[in-house]
């Protein structure tokens, strides 16, 4: 399946992944001709190996086929998964009863292909198709036939290559499906499944255990229509054929035989599809799924609908509400939504006097429709008839490839695409319909006479105020009307903060007491406070001294009033009196990831996986701003505030600044030194914090001692000693989590790389960090491997105390 789009680049697999010795012999097997640890066959096209390997962090030795010719994404098959041989003395070959065996150095048969079969002239062929089979050749010796008794293809792990059979027997239920490894270390049948079902209108479905966790919609004859990457015309692909003994299967294949592509479960639930780039010689992955929270099945629950670019991604379909409600306020939307309003059948039944009109329906364009599809022979005129007609339709769809279908009962799995998919009508009572109608009437006449009466009230509390406006007031209130930021950008005006009075915040901080500070930055204290009605907050004082002025906090309030993500800090107003600029925050109990990380007795807390956790978390955090987020923002200065944040429009892909500010030591030396920034001086940023984390060492803290290198300089010195492991933190439990360490220092010295072009975006590094990208390329030297002894400049400069902390909440940063 070729599902264009947005691709993501992996680099070539480096197959010391797999711990592999070769022992190249032929195509096949047979009683004599066998494999013996580490020995191999290759199939005569040479594309395909089948031989003993042992998963990275394990000792265990499998069996199992991967490509040969290149680089290969992952193991295709594996035959004894659930038994491993514990040493090197594994050997396969053909049993006496003629099965396919693999046995170990006692001579117990550990895995076994397990069909009644003679042993005479057994033997096994890899074929140039990656598929194992098992023959018997006839009895009769003058004829030489062979008859196939067993194939790999029909005894699937977690990868579908092309001719592959995934079949579901509608009369036994038997399925041949794909299932995910335990783990990355562990092939053994993990938690999640694919499975084709085939009943009503067919359908792919990913299982968690025995939970649906994904589905990909019902097959109109070309695609999956829950798909909308797919391509809307297939010359090859997917098909759907009828077996033998009422088995209906799903396969694929190309027209182009040099096309090497397949799907993969991988441990953690990820569907996927690599293919070979035949022009830059590495893997791409083309697809996957789920990709965001809404593919998740039913996660909005019944009559929910789930977008991904509304805040929150669950609503509820019009005339329906939330069924729990304090559930749905608190992020769990898995209960769904109930009709406000009874339909005219549920009307009739209950014996209402007033029976009112006709029920109508709520189009939805461009949506996944709901599980459960009834398929109807219907035309698309009588479909919604035929709907209307039933008082147990709740809502209809029609497909050109499909046909009609229509749904009974709750409609779970509701989602919105940006493109593709259906328009479903779901049933509504004409109350609902009608009654919006006339809101908008109702809405249209208030906002007008509204609009009135506000320009009339505007215009003399401004003819009131304008005499006795002081100086500072004037400015900002001329920057309020100016607060636009970045060339490209038409208009951002500040919305929905509350500006707090000065001697409100005095008495919520104790008069700005030492003993409420949290911190203190490059540009002002920040303090903790709690308001009359008994409100945590945090307020950042900034300090006239700080080098920021109005512009940065005019654009701090801007930057921090439009993003929303989980992993940033929410601004919840400002203060602006005489010479006084205070922004208020929402108050995060757990202080800083600083607080944690550079205490030595706090980082005990931090062991590998949370760390790991919040190395992911920032790196999100960092995409949403550069490229999910209603603005494209360059933070300049990773820290939980903005007031160095740069928007930038969407064309835009560097800019310059005639004053650098931010934090020497986390800046990017071409912002450094000439004002230079892109989204690689926050990759380079985001490198500096990432090897902080792993080390647990700050990178501002080298004294005169260690003046001949900075972190970087230390990172770099053992990286060229192949001993990176030496920089991680002694709190780390680092023997069950090296490979995943040294992983995450290669990539914080590859976003520290001198040259901006050198470093990766943020979401490769995303990517890189998750084992999407396998093979990591080798870093250059990094900028500032060896520590400054001159004088900085630039506004944190004013004293080595005033470099600023690397502030990153801990409260928010979880890693998806």
């Amino acid at each position: 399946m070729i599902l264009p789009g947005k691709v993501r680049i992996f680099s070539l697999f480096i197959f010391s992944h797999y711990a592999v010795k070769f022992c190249v012999g032929g195509d096949v097997i047979t009683a004599s001709e066998y494999i013996q640890d580490p020995g191999s066959i290759i199939s005569s096209g040479g594309l395909y190996r089948l031989g003993f390997f042992s998963p990275n962090g394990s000792t265990n030795r499998y069996v199992g086929i991967w490509h040969d010719k290149i680089p290969a994404y992952n193991v295709f098959w594996v035959a004894n998964r659930e038994k491993p041989v514990a040493d090197s003395s594994g050997v396969m070959t053909i049993s006496d009863d003629g099965n396919l065996v693999i046995m170990n150095g006692k001579k117990e048969v550990l895995w076994s292909s397990n069909v009644s079969t003679s042993g005479a002239n057994a033997k096994a062929q890899l074929l140039d198709s990656g598929n194992l089979i098992l023959l018997k050749q006839s009895s009769n010796t003058s004829t030489n036939d062979t008859a196939m008794v067993w194939e790999s293809f029909q005894n699937m792990s977690d990868t579908l290559m092309a001719k592959m059979k995934l079949s579901t027997n509608v009369r036994t239920n038997e399925k041949q499906v794909l299932t995910s490894w335990k783990s990355p270390s562990d092939p053994s049948i993990g938690s999640f499944s694919v499975s084709f079902e085939p009943l009503n209108i067919p359908e792919v479905f990913l299982w968690n255990g025995s939970t649906l966790y994904w589905r990909s919609g019902p097959w109109n004859g070309k695609v999956f229509i829950g798909i909308p990457q797919m391509a809307s015309v297939y010359l090859d692909g997917f098909s759907i054929g009828d077996g033998e003994e009422g088995t209906v299967y799903l396969t694929y294949n190309f027209a182009e035989v040099s096309y090497l592509s397949y799907f993969f479960v991988k441990s953690n639930g990820v569907l996927l599809q690599p293919y070979w780039d035949l022009k830059f010689k590495y893997w791409r992955i083309d697809w996957s799924t789920p990709d965001s929270d809404c593919d998740v099945y039913g996660k909005c629950g019944p009559f929910g609908f789930c977008d991904t670019k509304k805040s929150p991604i669950c609503s509820c379909l019009r005339g329906f509400q939330p069924k729990r409600v304090e559930e749905w306020s608190r992020g769990n939307w898995s209960s769904g939504c109930i009709q406000r309003s009874l339909l005219q059948c549920d009307r009739i039944k209950n014996g209402s006097t007033k029976v009112g009109k006709m029920d109508g329906f709520l189009k939805l364009e461009n949506v996944k429709v709901p599980n459960y599809a009834i398929w109807s022979s219907s035309l698309e005129d009588k479909c919604r008839e035929q709907c209307l007609s039933n008082c147990s339709c709740a809502a209809y769809a029609y497909d050109a490839g499909v046909g009609c279908m229509y749904w009974r009962g709750d409609l779970i799995d509701i989602r919105k695409f940006s493109y593709g998919g259906t328009t479903l009508f779901v049933r509504l009572p004409r109350s609902e319909l009608e009654g919006k109608r006339d809101l908008r009437a109702i809405i249209a006449a208030a906002v007008v006479v509204a609009t009135v009466i506000f320009s009339i009230g505007t215009f003399f509390a401004w003819k009131k105020s304008k005499k006795r406006r002081g100086k500072d007031g004037e400015q900002f209130s001329e920057a309020s009307t100016e607060n636009m930021l970045g060339k490209s950008l038409s208009k951002v005006y500040l919305q929905e903060l509350v500006l707090y009075k000065l001697e409100e915040l005095a008495a919520a901080t104790s008069n700005f007491s030492d003993a409420n500070k949290l911190g203190e930055g490059g540009f002002g204290a920040v303090y903790r406070g709690r308001l009359l009605n008994g409100k945590e907050i945090a307020v950042k004082r900034l300090s006239r001294a700080s080098g920021q002025g109005l512009q940065e906090f005019i654009n701090e309030m801007v930057v921090i009033s439009k993003v929303q993500h989980r992993n940033l800090v929410r601004l919840l107003g400002c203060c602006a009196e005489q010479d006084e600029k205070l922004l208020i925050y929402e108050f995060m109990p757990n202080k800083g990831l600083d607080t944690f990380l550079f205490d030595p007795l706090k980082r005990e807390q931090l062991d590998w996986r949370r760390r790991f956790n919040i190395i992911d978390g920032i790196c999100r955090g960092l995409l949403y701003l550069h490229r999910d987020s209603r603005l494209r923002i360059i933070h300049r200065d990773l820290k939980t505030n903005f007031g160095t944040a740069r928007i930038f429009g969407g064309k835009e892909d560097q800019a310059d600044t005639l004053r650098v500010v931010g934090t020497y030591g986390y800046m990017a030396p071409e912002y450094a030194m000439e004002g230079r920034f892109s989204e690689k001086s926050d990759v380079f940023s985001f490198g500096v914090v990432l090897l902080e984390i792993v080390s647990g060492r700050q990178n501002t803290s080298f004294n005169e001692e260690d003046q001949s290198l900075s972190l970087l300089g230390l990172a770099w010195k053992y990286w060229e000693e192949d001993n990176v492991l030496a920089l991680a933190d002694p709190k780390i439990s680092v023997g069950p989590f090296g490979v995943e360490i040294t992983r995450c220092i290669n990539v914080g010295l590859l976003c520290t790389q001198e040259f901006a072009q050198d470093r990766p975006t943020i979401s490769t590094v995303i990517s890189m960090i998750n084992n999407e990208i396998v093979g990591l390329p080798s870093p250059n030297k990094p900028a500032f491997t060896e520590r400054q002894t001159t004088t900085d400049t630039g506004s944190s400069r004013q004293s080595q105390k005033k470099y600023s902390a690397n502030h990153v909440t801990l409260t928010s940063l979880e890693g998806r």
